[in-house]
């Protein structure tokens, strides 16, 4: 064994004086000792009196105090990142607010208005001061008849980027002369404003209501007339940029005796469903109801869900206003599942959507609400209940409201927010399950109209859907509507996308975007459907289907008014009240009618039909002129 020991002696020529720099260097030299196999190093700090022993313990010692370095650098980060936020956050709520507007002035639209259209009270800030004005200030209203005690609540809505301009909308009912007194707020600093008008009535329809008297069916509030819910879809009706598409549209739909529409507020998109649709020339599947610093990006927009886009906005009010002349209702879907981006799920931004297009939309007697399309698959169950609610709350004029589920079990019955259902139902035939869904309506005690908005789209067959070619066809469906109607319920359709957007002929776009040619023929059958009903008083008619054998359906007002649907013709017996009927073959395919020899209870068969396609059967009681 070999032992080394002590201090190395120093270099002469290195002396140094012990209290020189040089001579404290010079003394921290290793001293070395070997003993066996093992090698020891040990560096003296003799100024400090600090000895550190180089071995794989030390080694050891030194990885855990580097590791403990790293703990307590992050965990410094970390605090420091808080009181970073702390510091900001303290720094913004102790910054000196902005100085209030310098100006502050209001006008009125008008001093005389039809019912059913709105009057307006715009506010006009000078020199605006609001950072976000969509969150910093407010405007709104109370409106009320002089000769009423009661005033109704109106909020109002910034209109400008700036916050240079803001507005206040109130839709009267009732003929009468009226005041009003509109306030504007920022920094705790109220603006108010006093008027007075005066609301005629203009024989408007006014806004579309469930029939008080007859509840599975519609009436307008204006007028009081029966209203025969014809509907088609058009979710990306406002993608157009040219607004002439978008009126030609509404025209050539209203010609075909479509009165509602299905239009998306909300919604993005970069998929077709395999239909011919491509966004381009004049076409966006983007809408934009917020500011956004990506709008052509369909996953990652990058929304500010505080400041709304009043461009769009005012775009789709234009649509509303022309919609309105032609007495046509607008379904507004506020979102939908194919969407992958939406405020979150009970957030302020998302109460903050829901009330500034109460405040914008909501004056339009035009418009129904729908919470969201194929909405189970993006909200809840309990959301949409107190979404819906929500919504009852905040609109004051009550427009009808209702959701559109995947799953038909999620509709909210018995709720006082929901005015109608919403189905998607593919499966056919659709009679027996239409039926089933009147029955467990009856079950809440509460009767609303029964509406499938969703049973499949002419000529679309995706992999998923319950039936192949042509179950779709535009003559098919046309005959599921004959049938959702027997049942004493209504439907909305989608015409078919074949014809192309960005894709040729590029003349259609369908149930996707509402544009249509010539070619496409199938909301001419519909229309014959509707003339059909509406000719008689179907709002006081119920399914009886026990009246008639088991091939056809029968609404009917017992005693005195039966309608017989004959799905592949023949002939068919119906039971009738006592009396006599005038009689009538219906073709639904062309509209024509043909005159039968008269019925005489209490049962009695028909002729058999001219050919196995479906026909229909008219009867109506003969008064006689002695009766009263």
């Amino acid at each position: 064994m070999t032992t080394f020991s002590g201090r190395m002696p120093l270099n002469p020529r290195k002396r140094r004086s012990a209290g020189s720099p040089k001579s404290r260097v010079q003394s921290r030299k290793p001293r070395y000792r070997v003993q066996g196999h093992k090698l020891q190093s040990r560096m003296e700090r003799t100024t400090y009196g600090i000895s550190i022993v180089n071995s794989a313990e030390s080694r050891s010692l030194a990885w855990r105090i580097l590791g403990l370095g790293v703990v307590v650098l992050l965990v410094l980060g970390i605090a420091w990142s808080f009181a970073g936020q702390r510091l900001i956050a303290s720094l913004r709520h102790h910054r000196p607010r902005p100085a209030p507007p310098a100006d502050v002035t209001f006008s009125q639209s008008s001093g005389e208005i039809v019912c059913y259209e709105f009057v307006e009270v715009t506010i006009s800030v000078g020199k605006p001061t609001a950072e976000n004005p969509f969150t910093d200030a407010t405007a709104s209203g109370h409106f009320g008849r002089i000769d009423q005690g009661s005033d109704i609540a109106a909020e109002g809505f910034c209109d400008s980027a700036d916050g240079s301009v803001y507005r206040v909308r109130f839709m009267p009912s009732t003929p009468g002369a009226y005041k009003c007194v509109v306030a504007f707020r920022q920094d705790g600093r109220d603006w108010v404003y006093r008027g007075r008008f005066q609301a005629v009535d203009g024989r408007r329809r006014g806004v579309l209501r469930v029939d008080p008297q007859h509840p599975w069916h519609f009436a307008w509030e204006g007028t009081g007339e029966h209203y025969y819910l014809n509907g088609t879809t058009a979710f990306l009706l406002m993608g157009w940029e040219d607004e002439k598409v978008i009126r030609d549209c509404i025209d050539r739909l209203h010609r075909l005796d479509v009165n509602r529409i299905r239009i998306l507020l909300d919604g993005r998109t970069d998929h077709f469903w395999t239909e011919p649709v491509k966004p381009g020339n004049g076409f966006s599947a983007n809408l934009i109801p917020w500011v956004a610093r990506r709008p052509d990006d369909v996953e990652r927009p990058g929304f500010d869900y505080t400041r709304f886009n009043r461009s769009y906005w005012q775009k789709f009010e234009r649509m509303l206003r022309y919609a309105r002349e032609k007495d046509m209702i607008i379904s507004v879907i506020f979102g939908w599942n194919d969407t992958k981006v939406h405020p979150a799920a009970g957030s302020e931004d998302e109460h903050r959507y829901f009330s500034y297009a109460v405040a914008r939309i909501a004056p339009f007697s035009n418009v129904t609400w729908d919470l969201g399309d194929d909405i189970n698959d993006f909200r809840s169950d309990s959301w949409t209940h107190e979404a819906g609610t929500m919504l009852y709350q905040a609109d004051p004029y009550r427009h009808l409201a209702t959701s559109h589920p995947t799953d038909n079990r999620y509709q909210d019955r018995a709720s006082l927010w929901f005015g109608m259902t919403s189905f998607q139902r593919w499966d056919r035939p659709l009679h027996r399950w239409m039926l089933d869904q009147r029955r467990q309506q009856e079950g809440t005690d509460r009767i609303i109209p029964q509406v499938n908005e969703e049973y499949g789209y002419e000529d679309h067959y995706p992999t998923w859907a319950p039936y192949t070619a042509p179950a779709a066809s535009a003559d098919e469906d046309r005959r599921a509507a004959w049938e959702i109607a027997m049942a004493g319920c209504y439907q909305t359709t989608g015409e078919t996308a074949k014809r192309g957007t960005g894709v040729p002929p590029d003349t259609g776009g369908g149930w996707v975007n509402g544009r249509g040619d010539e070619t496409m023929t199938m909301l001419q059958g519909y229309a014959k459907m509707v003339h059909f009903f509406k000719s008689i008083e179907w709002w006081t008619t119920n399914p009886h289907d026990e009246l008639v054998n088991s091939a056809a359906f029968c609404l009917a007002d017992p005693g005195k008014l039966y309608v017989l649907y004959l799905p592949h013709g023949g002939a068919a017996t119906v039971t009738l009240g006592p009396g006599r009927y005038e009689a009538k073959w219906f073709n639904p395919r062309t509209g024509d009618y043909a005159v039968l020899s008269a019925a005489d209870g209490p049962e009695w068969t028909s002729p058999v039909a001219a050919d196995h396609e479906d026909w229909v059967l008219l009867l109506g009681r003969i008064e006689l002129a002695h009766e009263g």
